[in-house]
């Protein structure tokens, strides 16, 4: 896999009954980021670095993924948005998530983390329960695919 790297980051959210949201519901397209990134490997671990920027907010997100293979995905957030979210099959992790609008501490309960990795590309795909303040929020899923840059 090369340094330079393009990441795909998408989301999709239903509430907790189960019922994808309809129209004009919030949570009813899927939220996809797409950015150029930098990719490396450590100690068995696969890292990806990205920018984000917010629309209508000053500032960038610092963004870091870091992955071990179906076992555990971190996604670390520094900058308007602070967090760092750990997804662990079977484990619930609490974390504090700081925006520009307030902190909240969300429960993060991951069902299932599926990787593949190609020559040329990285796929994970994590499947969590999110709750907010304790209170459950939404079942999530999370699509995550890294391709090498043509060199």
């Amino acid at each position: 896999m090369t340094k330079d790297v393009l990441l795909s980051i998408s989301g999709l959210h239903q509430d907790v009954t189960g019922i994808e949201a309809q129209g004009d519901e919030p949570g009813s397209e899927p939220i996809e980021v797409i950015a150029p990134a930098s990719y490396y490997e450590k100690n068995g671990k696969r890292y990806v670095i990205y920018d984000e920027l917010v629309e209508g907010i000053p500032g960038t997100i610092k963004n870091k993924v870091r992955i071990l293979d179906d076992q555990k995905v971190e996604i670390i957030k520094s900058g308007i948005t602070n967090t760092h979210m750990v997804f662990e099959k079977d484990k619930i992790n609490m974390t504090q998530y700081e925006t520009p609008y307030g902190e909240m501490m969300i429960g993060v309960f991951t069902k299932d983390i599926q990787f593949e990795e190609q020559d040329e590309k990285i796929t994970v795909h994590v499947n969590y329960a999110l709750d907010i303040n304790g209170d459950p929020v939404a079942d999530c899923n999370i699509d995550i695919k890294i391709t090498a840059l043509e060199r």
